[in-house]
């Protein structure tokens, strides 16, 4: 085990820690579509092609793109820029990882989104992930996009829970993903992790994260029905609103989750050091 406990937290992206679809706030708008006849288009690609919704979404962005603006990873690395972000995220991860700094854990962020990764580069948080998994083209030597490189859609999402409890971080790295790992040499135990969602697409890693001993919290912008839902199937932990400010009742959840954690690791701990004594006098 490592010195420092890990207690991770992983998010999603859209409608999590932003109130809407990151194509919404500067891409749609270029293209002279409004947001529903752009994810009207969407959902005719599913049905004409029987496409993957995320494959779906990254076809009709190029398609509809032709002639009306340029799509690089530039441009849409730029696009982040403009996403707005819900109150307090900004100066969340800084409060976050020095709460558990405290409490001696090391406080990790991961992004598991089924939105543009490029786009999510370019938001002003990006630094403070340490890895952000989500969907991506492939690029030719002039930075064009020409073909999916990466589509995270609801069920794919959760082998990233599995990468950053093994800490196999790579996501083109899967003989050692699936490799057998005894759970004590896990780099980031279930049991220290902490899901951030809004929605049914974040049911498979609420729910893997809740069942292997983990935390999960649905978060809602207005209307709480959804999240509140999923709290009374026994899906997630908690249902909150998405208020990532000082004081807020999410941030008072975090903080109380990593007491449990770092009271946990201690536990484990001393278990595991009373194990390896009973070995050496065995």
């Amino acid at each position: 085990m490592q010195n420092t406990p890990i207690l991770a937290l992983m998010y999603d992206f859209d409608r999590t820690l932003s109130p809407k679809d990151m194509q919404e706030y500067g891409f749609i708008p270029g293209l002279d579509m409004t947001c529903a006849e752009f994810w009207a288009a969407c959902d005719d690609a599913i049905e004409e092609h029987g496409m993957d919704s995320i494959l779906a979404y990254m076809l009709i962005m190029l398609e509809k793109s032709r002639g009306k603006q340029l799509v690089t990873k530039s441009t849409l690395k730029a696009l982040g820029a403009d996403v707005e972000l819900f109150p307090g995220v900004h100066t969340w991860f800084e409060r976050i990882n020095s709460y558990a700094m405290k409490k001696g854990l090391c406080a990790e962020h991961y992004i598991i989104s089924s939105g543009l990764k490029e786009i999510i580069e370019g938001t002003k948080v990006a630094h403070e992930f340490k890895k952000i998994y989500a969907a991506a083209f492939c690029y030719d030597q002039n930075g064009v996009p020409i073909w999916p490189s990466m589509a995270v859609n609801y069920t794919s999402k959760t082998q990233f829970l599995f990468r950053i409890n093994k800490g196999v971080l790579d996501p083109v790295e899967n003989k050692e993903l699936n490799e057998y790992m005894p759970e004590e040499l896990r780099r980031v135990p279930f049991r220290n992790m902490i899901y951030i969602g809004d929605g049914m697409t974040d049911v498979p890693c609420m729910k893997l994260t809740k069942s292997n001993g983990g935390h999960s919290i649905a978060v809602y912008k207005s209307s709480s029905e959804e999240a509140h839902s999923m709290l009374l199937h026994g899906r997630v932990d908690f249902a909150l609103p998405a208020d990532y400010r000082e004081g807020s009742e999410l941030e008072k959840c975090v903080f109380e989750i990593a007491d449990k954690v770092a009271a946990a690791e201690k536990t484990a701990r001393r278990h595991l050091d009373n194990y390896k004594a009973a070995c050496d006098l065995s």
